[in-house]
């Protein structure tokens, strides 16, 4: 039995399976391609899924499958014995199989999990569908990785995370793996990482997003209508009632993104304008109070004060 085919399932079996995917991603994305094999002959259906595959980005596959109500467990297990399957695999690959390794676990792990649950056998149990026989040891990349996660469990905010390199860090570390990647135990090990980091994005990110509009709330009641948000690449004068919009529907697209890049930058941003456009109200409201104090002492009758 060569690797990842424990699984019963031929590979011509997982392709008729996959079909259905791949044609609404084709729909979803518009990607020029050739009608599916009416015969279905085997060697031309999976030409067709090869080359339907090779126009995906990695990221259109996140998006879809984070949205889509056909990624049932059939189906990330078929998407990942596909790609595991294959002979020769580009970096690409490695990312679709990163993410479809973490869709899965975050399907069919037991709800309610803590962060400190998630543990390496955890992981390898649930994982043993598509990986096989839960895999021993790991320890090499576990030790390295959780360095990293406990980097990112001390961040406070989404700039914490953007501006330390630990995003970058776990990216290198999976680039550096190289096809050791592929072995059982690494895939669990990385599987587990990149499920607790995307746990820690999205603590921050709702964290961020509630402080923005919890802010925005407060200028409204001190009669601020719009604040300077240039920094995020808005306007100068931006209504304080469209960002508290725009902050709704960030809340769907960094659910099917979480590690996009000038999204995330523009929240991080939008945040520093709210802080600051607060700063600047607190200060003038102080002031002005100063200023109240200093005129009703002044007209408390002694011309020495008037």
């Amino acid at each position: 039995m060569t690797q990842f085919e424990h699984s019963s399932e031929t590979q011509a079996e997982i392709v008729q399976a996959l079909q259905p995917i791949y044609a609404a991603l084709v729909r979803e994305f518009v990607i020029e391609a050739p009608e599916f094999p009416a015969n279905g002959a085997s060697e031309q259906a999976a030409q067709w899924l090869e080359q339907v595959d090779s126009h995906i980005q990695v990221h259109q596959l996140r998006q879809f499958l984070q949205t889509t109500t056909l990624a049932n467990e059939p189906t990330l297990r078929n998407l990942l014995l596909y790609h595991l399957r294959k002979p020769q695999k580009a970096a690409a690959d490695r990312d679709r199989i990163d993410f479809l390794l973490v869709q899965y676990f975050s399907l069919c792990a037991p709800t309610g999990m803590e962060d400190s649950d998630v543990g390496f056998d955890v992981v390898g149990q649930v994982l043993e569908p598509v990986l096989g026989e839960r895999p021993v040891g790991g320890a090499e990349w576990s030790t390295r990785l959780e360095a990293i996660m406990q980097g990112a469990s001390q961040c406070r905010r989404l700039s914490d995370l953007l501006h330390s390199g630990i995003i970058e860090k776990g990216r290198e570390l999976k680039a550096q793996a190289g096809d050791r990647f592929y072995e059982p135990a690494a895939m669990v090990a990385f599987a587990r990482f990149s499920f607790v980091m995307r746990r820690v994005f999205f603590r921050l990110m709702h964290h961020d997003l509630n402080a923005i509009q919890d802010g925005l709330l407060e200028l409204e009641r001190d009669g601020v209508t719009s604040i300077d948000c240039r920094r995020a690449q808005f306007s100068a004068e931006e209504p304080t009632t469209r960002l508290r919009m725009i902050c709704q529907s960030w809340k769907v697209i960094f659910h099917a993104e979480y590690s996009s890049g000038q999204p995330l930058r523009m929240l991080v941003d939008l945040r520093a304008a709210v802080d600051d456009a607060l700063k600047t109200r607190q200060a003038t409201g102080k002031s002005e109070s100063a200023f109240a104090a200093g005129a009703a002492a002044g007209s408390d009758g002694n011309p020495e004060k008037a």
